[in-house]
């Protein structure tokens, strides 16, 4: 360790620290715009000088490159520091005068641009170029001198090496590169990692938690869409990972256990409205399943809890709920789900909690709020929050308008209305997990008619077999209250 003196306070730092590593360590602000942990100190914004006291005397130095020693002095905001920054500030910003990291600088140390304004949205820092380099690929460099230096592509054509990984835009300081500038590098379209736990609407890192509450909170790398199984480079993560965690040759293990019981608890999967092309899922965008409705209303979705419509992103004025999608119907599976009801009536009092003024229809055969307490709660919706239920009536056909805007058609009393609405949610039923079958045969389970599995006569947690148990949904539809239920009594 060496000990150093940074604005008139000591400080220890290991030897082969930079200035700005012992000054963030410190949580001493010095702005720098071309700095990364993942790549080596470059020291090309120029943005993160300060003055140092040696032998030699005072000078000006990048603190991201310039190693510590024992006994240095650094003035991190001296007159000389503040002047020859100002003017790289008024230098970046002339050459990027609507990019907003340099308009707050700006602000902070009061400076106006004097030069000619030149709007190229590019520092040069060359952070994208040395990235690409460490991704394996080279699609993009610099060309040209001086003034007439900019950012390109070899032989100034669309690269045709881009993997179109987007690491580029991810480590850009400013706004260069957007998905519509690295389309025009690869000719590529990028495609951003979709979220499976926000069923699609919103996307992922290919290092990720499966989803908030899961049981380990590990992140996983996707093999699939990560870089280094792809082309053997990168290896970022690893630089950022404190606890040392990444391991790229861990590979699947079995293990085999002797257990005296078996609780079942295989959960299930949401019914494919697309079989229901009546409705239009899957062509009409404002047409949503009530799972992604789910995450469209959630505070950790992808549209933070704002509900809108997927095709233009406006709130909707209208929201209609179609009961029993996939669920009740000869065509598709004959039994009651026994939860959409209810948690439509939730997705509906929750929508009009965020959208104050908005109005919801719930279209159904009738309603089966299943559970203690529920159909209090649907007297409730419909009383105090507003919530209309169209009842007898099942909606037979959904047509998209020109604005987008979806025209339901239905049986009400006798007669057949139509009515315009922002958006539609398919309230879908539950299915057996695709998996059900296997699992079953592996252990010797029945199963019923409807692929889910037999229980005993007044036990609903026992099986077939002796010895293996089961709760929540692999038995039939249930919602959670009923699932935590069984799930403590199976355990039990």
């Amino acid at each position: 360790m060496v000990k150093v003196e940074i604005d008139g306070t000591s400080y220890e730092a290991k030897e082969d620290a930079t200035l700005l590593d012992i000054a963030k360590e410190n949580n001493i602000d010095i702005p720098t715009l071309c700095h990364n942990k993942a790549l080596g100190a470059y020291g090309s914004c120029r943005l993160c000088i300060v003055e140092i006291q040696n032998q030699k005397g005072s000078q000006l130095v990048a603190s991201c490159t310039y190693p510590v020693s024992d006994g240095l002095k650094i003035q991190t905001n001296s007159e000389k520091v503040q002047k020859n920054r100002k003017l790289t500030i008024e230098l970046l910003l002339s050459r990027c005068p609507e990019e907003q990291k340099l308009i707050e600088l700006a602000e902070q140390y009061h400076v106006k641009p004097r030069f000619k304004l030149k709007d190229d949205n590019c520092i040069l820092c060359g952070l994208c170029v040395r990235m690409c380099e460490r991704m394996g690929v080279q699609a993009i460099n610099f060309q040209n001198r001086g003034i007439d230096r900019e950012l390109g592509t070899p032989y100034l054509e669309q690269s045709k090496v881009c993997i179109t990984c987007g690491a580029c835009a991810e480590i850009c300081p400013t706004t260069r590169f957007t998905q519509e500038k690295v389309e025009r590098v690869s000719g590529n379209k990028p495609i951003q990692i979709p979220s499976e736990f926000d069923e699609g609407m919103g996307s992922r890192h290919s290092i990720y938690i499966p989803f908030p509450q899961s049981v380990p909170k590990i992140p996983v790398i996707d093999k699939e869409k990560c870089v280094y199984y792809q082309t053997g480079n990168c290896k970022t993560c690893k630089e950022f990972c404190e606890a040392e965690a990444i391991t790229y040759d861990q590979e699947d293990e079995t293990t085999e256990i002797d257990v005296g019981s078996i609780i079942v608890t295989t959960g299930f999967k949401a019914f494919d409205p697309t079989v229901k092309s009546e409705y239009g899922y899957g062509r009409y965008k404002n047409v949503v399943t009530s799972l992604e409705f789910e995450r469209l209303l959630n505070a950790s979705g992808p549209t933070g809890g704002h509900v809108v419509r997927p095709s233009d992103r406006k709130t909707p004025e209208k929201v209609a709920f179609i009961q029993c999608v996939g669920s009740r119907d000869h065509k598709t599976n004959q039994y009651c789900s026994s939860v959409c009801c209810t948690y439509a009536i939730k997705e509906a009092i929750i929508a009009q909690e965020h959208t104050p003024g908005l109005k919801t229809y719930i279209f159904s055969m009738d309603e089966r709020t299943f559970g203690r307490g529920f159909e209090d709660y649907r007297i409730r919706a419909e009383h105090e929050y507003g919530v209309r239920f169209v009842r007898n009536s099942r909606v037979s056909f959904i047509e998209e308008t020109k604005d987008k805007t979806l025209l339901i058609k239905y049986l009400e009393n006798g007669k057949i209305n139509e009515e315009e609405f922002d958006l539609v949610v398919l309230s879908v039923g539950l299915e057996p997990d695709e998996d059900t079958k296997e699992i079953a045969k592996k252990l010797g389970l029945q199963l019923n008619e409807y692929g889910f599995c037999t229980t005993q006569p007044f036990e609903p947690l026992t099986t077939t077999k002796p010895g293996i148990y089961v709760s929540g949904v692999f038995s039939g539809p249930k919602d959670i209250p009923e699932t935590v239920a069984q799930a403590s009594a199976a355990a039990a």
